[in-house]
């Protein structure tokens, strides 16, 4: 994995990447990699200022090393941080949608794959017309890889027991 950049190296990786009904819940369960951590909270999200604002590049961190569900925790953030509506809302909703998917690989399910790429991609869709970089990714870069892997949820599920596991190639990295 050295050789997949990291934007946020000061924020260690957690010990495994959460699984449901592999891991333990990581702040449910005393044994779960973020138990007892405050709740991140982002209270303004200015989207030409992305580059500082750290819970949107450390999802793409976690998202780039194989933390599926701690990225679409990290982005959540940004998503409500967004006002969950409007461009900035769907773009960061389209990222959980992708990060969703990769959970679902992991847990076995090509149908939640499917299903949550099928939606990332329409999202990240409605936005390219406005603007085709956001937030230092490409929109049609981003629609072309949930299309992709909506289209081959097969060939990405991996149910191992490896505490991470990146299941494709994709790497987000942001301009």
């Amino acid at each position: 994995m050295s050789n997949i950049p990291v934007l946020l190296p000061e924020r260690p990786m957690p010990a495994y990447s959460y699984v449901p009904g592999k891991f333990p819940h990581p702040t449910g369960d005393p044994q779960g990699h973020s138990f007892g951590e405050s709740p991140k909270e982002l209270m303004y999200l200015d989207p030409d200022q992305w580059r500082s604002c750290k819970a949107y590049l450390h999802g793409i961190d976690l998202f780039n090393h194989g933390y599926y569900w701690e990225s679409h925790e990290s982005w959540e953030v940004v998503w409500i941080a967004a006002g969950r509506e409007g461009m900035i809302a769907d773009f960061a909703k389209g990222l959980i949608k992708l990060a969703a998917a990769s959970v679902k690989a992991r847990e076995g399910s090509a149908i939640g794959v499917a299903r949550h790429t099928t939606r990332g991609a329409r999202l990240f869709s409605k936005i390219e017309p406005q603007t085709p970089i956001l937030m230092g990714l490409s929109l049609a870069k981003l629609r072309e890889f949930s299309q992709h892997l909506a289209a081959n949820a097969d060939s990405v599920v991996n149910t191992s027991d490896e505490p991470v596991l990146r299941i494709h190639d994709f790497i987000l990295v942001p301009r």
